[in-house]
C-alpha cells in the first residue's frame, strides 16, 4: 500500500511539472514519462484499482465486533434470548379467553417445557413477547408432532407473527399437499416458499428470519413497506420479500394497513402440539 501511495505522488508530482515544461519538452522528460507509464502499465488489475480509489477508504469509525456463537445455530454476543430451555416467564406472556371470552393475559405461561424445548398444550393459548421490536434477525426452531394426525392445514399448524401481524406459516409440509401460499416458509396467503425444504415430522427445523419493519406516511400508508428475508433449514425460501399488509384469511392485506411502531413476536396456537426451542433475536 505505500507503494503505491508513493507511486500516486510521484505521477501527481510528474504530472505537474510535466504541465508546466510542455512548451520546452526534451528528451529526458518523455523518457521519465515512459518509465511512469511502463511502472503503472506493470500493476495488476487489482493494484491499479486500489491506487486510483485508495484515498477513499474509510477506517473510522471502526466496525463493531461481535462475537459468534459455537455454531450458526447459537445466539452471537449481541443477541437478546427470548427462550433457551428453562423458564418461558422472564421473556414471554400467554394469551386465551377468560370466562368473559374475552382474550386476556393469563397469569403465567401453561405451555410445557421438557427437554429443552417449550411445546403448547391442549387449552393454552397463544405466546408473546413481552418486548417490542422493528428491525431484527431471528433464529428459531420448531418441530411438528412426530405422529401424523390430520392433513393439510390441519396437520403441525403453528405461526411466528412478526410485530404481531404478520406470519410466517409454521406446518408440517412434509408430503403433506395444501395451498401453496400456505405451507412451511409461506408469508401466510401471500408468499409461497421458494422451495419446500421440510423434514420428517419429529424433526427439528429451524427458520432465520430477517425482517425490516414498515415505516409509515401521516395517512398510515407504507411509506417503505416491511420486508422479510427467511432461511429454513439454511436454505433460502423468501428473498427480501415485500409484505403486502396484515395477515388476513380471507381479506386483502391492503385494507387493513394501519401505522404502528415496534411489535412482539407470536408463537400462535393453533391446536397443534408444536414444539420450539433454542430462540434468540438481534436488533438491527
Amino acid at each position: 500500500m505505500k507503494h503505491l501511495s508513493l507511486l500516486f505522488i510521484l505521477l501527481l508530482s510528474f504530472s505537474v511539472s510535466f504541465a508546466q515544461n510542455t512548451q520546452r519538452s526534451i528528451p529526458g522528460q518523455q523518457a521519465a514519462l515512459k518509465r511512469m507509464q511502463n511502472l503503472y502499465d506493470s500493476l495488476s488489475p487489482m493494484q491499479k484499482n486500489m491506487f486510483l480509489t485508495e484515498i477513499k477508504h474509510i477506517m473510522v469509525p471502526e466496525v463493531t465486533i461481535v462475537q459468534p456463537g459455537r455454531t450458526d445455530d447459537d445466539p452471537p454476543s449481541d443477541a437478546i434470548i427470548l427462550f433457551n430451555g428453562t423458564d418461558p416467564n422472564k421473556e414471554w406472556q400467554e394469551s386465551g379467553f377468560g370466562p368473559d371470552r374475552k382474550m386476556t393475559l393469563k397469569p403465567a405461561v401453561t405451555w410445557i417445557v421438557k427437554d429443552g424445548a417449550i411445546e403448547s398444550s391442549k387449552g393454552s393459548g397463544s405466546l408473546t413477547t413481552k418486548r417490542s421490536f422493528e428491525d431484527f434477525q431471528l433464529h428459531i426452531e420448531w418441530k411438528t408432532p412426530s405422529v401424523i394426525t390430520g392433513e393439510g392445514q390441519g396437520r403441525g399448524n403453528s405461526g411466528i407473527l412478526i410485530q404481531g401481524i404478520y406470519e410466517v406459516q409454521i406446518l408440517d409440509s412434509y408430503n403433506n399437499r395444501t395451498y401453496r401460499n400456505g405451507q412451511a416458509g409461506a408469508v401466510y396467503m401471500q408468499y409461497a416458499p421458494l422451495v419446500n425444504v421440510s423434514r420428517k415430522p419429529g424433526e427439528w427445523q429451524s427458520f432465520d428470519i430477517i425482517y425490516t419493519a414498515p415505516r409509515f406516511r401521516n395517512d398510515s400508508t407504507f411509506f417503505t413497506p416491511p420486508r422479510v428475508t427467511i432461511f429454513h433449514n439454511g436454505v433460502l425460501v423468501q428473498n427480501n420479500v415485500e409484505i403486502q399488509g396484515p395477515t388476513v384469511s380471507p381479506g386483502i392485506p391492503q385494507y387493513v394497513i394501519n401505522a404502528h411502531g415496534p411489535g412482539p413476536i407470536s408463537l400462535q396456537q393453533h391446536g397443534n402440539p408444536v414444539a420450539f426451542k433454542n430462540i434468540w433475536i438481534r436488533e438491527l
